[in-house]
């Protein structure tokens, strides 16, 4: 039965709101009408009353026993049950495993879920089911108002009824499921840090063991037999050497040696193939020659420990540079049947990167959780819809770097050091005992020097201060404003919390001062770029752990115009600066308001 509001009169709608309020209290109890939004089937009508118990729904008074029972219901459903108290998974390992079902590791880190336990790694909020009703799947703009003409009741005006399908509404109706796929379910961390950039209690992590490659993904690697594997070795560009896997790049070596021994001595040997995948080069200076970084790559990487690379690429995931070579080649080693393993240091960008390369191939990627936090995956994640066939894609866990300053740091500190956009040179022209600071990070004494000046370039986040002035002068300015001017720490308490400083002597030497020969890189922070003609002694001071390595130049070139002796702070460093004085001027004036008081 199917009413139109053109062809109704105001007298046959009277009659059809009689009807509709004799239905509101079914006097017969055999027949209950059925409601879309009670979680149990019940007994529906005969079809030819739907529409009049539309009508019902409508009109009918909430004070009624039948329109009371679903409220309670409802509200019993809104009360979570307790779940069953199993013992919690903490573990790195993720669904790498074929009989570990995918809906109990987190799509996005790859932690057990569990929805036990809010406060606990992995807990996770269950969606309420999707009702099928079709009456309620469609879209408002099948409704259409009875009536808006003055004579009629307010009643009438607020009623609505359902027009007939057409076969253009129903094909509206397909198109609006299939452009709707259902959302995977993700951890509440990992929904924090997708919608706020932040884990509100990071603690609860520590309670999972630290990731151990070798026993999970090694062990596999050092198998003779089974399927082809893959290495992807994920590098951040602007921190090469903080961020290269060296225990991942040695192990894999000695496991592609002695396979490939035992293949030529003809006996089964499975030998891995590394890819080294240089991510994030939109962040070094588009004037750098993609020869002479292959050339320099490839020097760090075999002094790293990786001795066989299959092939090397430079991709940029957020510009969707060099993403679809590298996909065509992993699919070319892979096969039909192999392992691909993404493995890194902690933020080196390998979620980002698969994530790319799903959107390039087309499949349903971008689940994985991208952040910029150290240690975004927890666990390994299976990423399906990739690779061809029945080969197999991986993220891992980033690999825990100590010698990397960032991993001391804060979620705020952080952001300070971290490089977003592409690295400008900062270049000072500067004589025998001068000192330049990278804030409250690392310093630069250059002790002794056979010519009468040379040329200090620092390559770093532009949020951090720099300070260039007197050796004799270095420890009284790092004393009086590390945690203010220089900054990170943030906070003189900060100070002491990163551990002591370190001296090491470097030896170097160049031959020509329009750029520069060698690199002093500092895990995690940045790296200076001397330019000499002759040779130098220089002092490099930073935190005790963190590693400090001399290295041919990355970027020869140099700045065009020099920084000035004194301080060269950003704006946000300035702003908090301003504010810690403000802070502590407010703190004085308490003080002397209460001694004059005494």
């Amino acid at each position: 039965m199917v009413i139109s509001a053109r062809s109704l009169s105001p007298s046959k709608l009277k009659s059809i709101s009689c009807l509709a309020l004799f239905f509101t209290k079914p006097s017969c109890t055999s027949i209950t009408l059925a409601n879309p939004l009670l979680p149990e089937a019940t007994p529906q009508i005969s079809s030819k009353f739907s529409h009049l118990i539309f009508f019902s729904n409508h009109f009918s008074s909430q004070s009624t026993a039948t329109s009371s029972a679903p409220k309670k219901l409802q509200k019993h459903q809104q009360k979570r049950e307790p779940s069953s108290s199993k013992p919690l998974t903490l573990n790195r390992d993720g669904n790498y495993d074929d009989a570990t079902p995918h809906n109990v590791v987190c799509p996005g880190c790859g932690v057990h879920m569990q929805e036990s336990d809010p406060k606990n790694v992995g807990f996770f909020i269950k969606p309420p089911t999707k009702i099928k009703d079709p009456m309620l799947k469609r879209s408002s703009h099948h409704l259409v108002p009875v009536s808006t003409e003055p004579e009629f009741t307010v009643i009438l005006k607020k009623g609505l009824i359902l027009e007939e399908k057409c076969e253009s509404s129903k094909l509206v109706e397909e198109n609006l499921d299939k452009e709707t796929p259902e959302k995977p379910v993700v951890c509440a961390r990992c929904h924090s840090l997708r919608h706020y950039g932040k884990v509100k209690d990071p603690t609860m992590e520590n309670l999972l063991p630290e990731f151990d490659f070798d026993h999970t993904v090694g062990r596999r690697l050092g198998s003779v037999s089974g399927a082809r594997s893959v290495v992807l070795m994920v590098v951040d560009a602007s921190d090469f050497d903080g961020s290269f896997p060296r225990k991942v790049a040695k192990l894999v070596s000695d496991v592609t040696e002695d396979n490939y021994s035992a293949w030529k001595q003809g006996k089964s040997g499975n030998v891995p193939r590394v890819v080294l995948v240089v991510t994030k080069i939109d962040l070094l200076p588009s004037s750098l020659s993609p020869t002479r970084f292959e050339h320099w790559a490839r020097q760090r990487a075999r002094e790293g420990g990786a001795s066989m690379i299959a092939r090397l690429h430079f991709v940029s995931p957020v510009k969707d540079w060099g993403v679809k070579n590298l996909v065509d080649d992993i699919v070319e080693m892979a096969g039909p049947r192999g392992t691909v393993w993404a493995v890194g240091a902690q933020n080196a960008g390998k979620s980002t990167l698969i994530n790319a390369i799903g959107k390039c191939v087309g499949g349903k990627i971008g689940f994985l959780t991208e952040a910029p936090v150290p240690g975004t995956t927890l666990g390994i994640v299976r990423v399906e819809g990739v690779l061809p066939g029945q080969a197999k894609l991986f993220d891992t866990p980033g690999l825990l770097q100590p010698h990397q300053m960032t991993t001391r740091l804060t979620r705020e500190e952080l952001k300070l050091v971290y490089v977003s956009k592409e690295l400008k040179p900062r270049t000072y022209r500067i004589k025998a005992g001068h000192t330049v600071h990278i804030a409250g990070l690392m310093r630069l004494d250059v002790e002794e020097s056979s010519s009468e000046s040379l040329y200090v370039t620092v390559w770093a986040s532009p949020y951090l201060p720099l300070h260039m002035g007197k050796t004799e002068n270095a420890q009284r300015i790092l004393e009086e404003h590390i945690g203010r001017q220089l900054q990170p720490p943030i906070g003189e308490h900060r100070v002491g919390e990163l551990g002591n400083w370190v001296r090491k002597e470097f030896h170097v030497s160049g031959n020509s001062w329009d750029s520069s020969s060698v690199d002093i890189a500092a895990a995690g922070i940045g790296w200076f770029s001397i330019g000499l003609k002759g040779k130098a002694v220089l002092g490099v001071w930073t935190y005790d752990g963190v590693d400090l390595v001399l290295r041919n130049a990355l970027l020869p070139h140099r700045a065009q115009l020099f920084e000035e002796a004194g301080f060269t702070v950003s704006k946000i460093v300035s702003k908090a600066d301003q504010t810690l004085n403000k802070s502590k001027k407010k703190q004085s004036d308490q003080k002397t308001a209460i001694a004059a008081e005494g």
